[in-house]
């Protein structure tokens, strides 16, 4: 935004040049979403609220495999709108003169609806099943899906005052290297690995 005072007069504030742009993605590693079950959810929010949790019970895989998605009310797979602007926001690590701080409000992914997620299409997803170490030490078993080879739409409404298109697809390009979901490159402590990168889709890809 451009801020202008003349001369013993009041500040002038010129209007936001807003774009929306899509930019589709190509996904270079496979990605593993961990979205938490409903049964988790309630099993979390029993012990904050002090409730007596009960013993666990039985893993079935397949209920925590299914658990582990994100989905539209449809049934399609997506993955959160809001992992995808952090993404981005942490590209701009990559580059000189781009505060994240800024670049916080200056770029926003837009979700598909209400769900708050970005469909993610390509083939079918396969069940994982890897050994985690929680924070306490505790080994355990983790079922996740994992979408071998994968690529979705991005609708970002963008600050064209601050950054131009071409500025923005730069800082997409650079947010697949740090990806997104689990085990990803940016994933913070131990947990990081190379999964869930991206690149921005070129005409070469048609």
């Amino acid at each position: 935004m451009a801020v202008a005072r003349k001369a013993g007069g009041p500040v002038e504030l010129t209007p936001l040049k807003i774009s929306t742009v899509k930019i589709p993605i190509i996904g270079v590693t496979p990605l593993i979403t961990h979205n938490w079950s409903e049964k988790a959810k309630k099993q979390m929010a029993d012990k904050q609220a002090g409730k007596a949790v009960a013993k666990k019970a039985p893993k079935i895989p397949e209920e925590d495999y299914e658990g582990a998605f994100y989905r539209f009310a449809d049934g399609r797979p997506g993955f959160p709108a809001s992992g995808f602007k952090a993404a981005i926001v942490g590209g701009a690590r990559m580059f000189d003169g781009i505060p994240m701080t800024k670049l916080k409000v200056a770029v926003r992914v837009e979700a598909e609806d209400e769900s708050g997620l970005v469909e993610i299409k390509g083939s079918a997803p396969k069940m994982r099943e890897d050994m985690v170490r929680l924070e306490t030490g505790v080994a355990d078993i983790r079922y996740r899906p994992e979408f071998t080879e994968w690529h979705a739409t991005l609708t970002i409404t963008f600050n064209e005052s601050m950054l131009s298109q071409e500025q923005l697809v730069n800082l997409v390009n650079a947010a697949g290297f740090g990806g997104v979901g689990e085990w990803r490159p940016s994933a913070p402590k131990s947990a990081s690995g190379s999964y869930g990168c991206f690149r921005v889709k070129t005409e070469a890809d048609e």
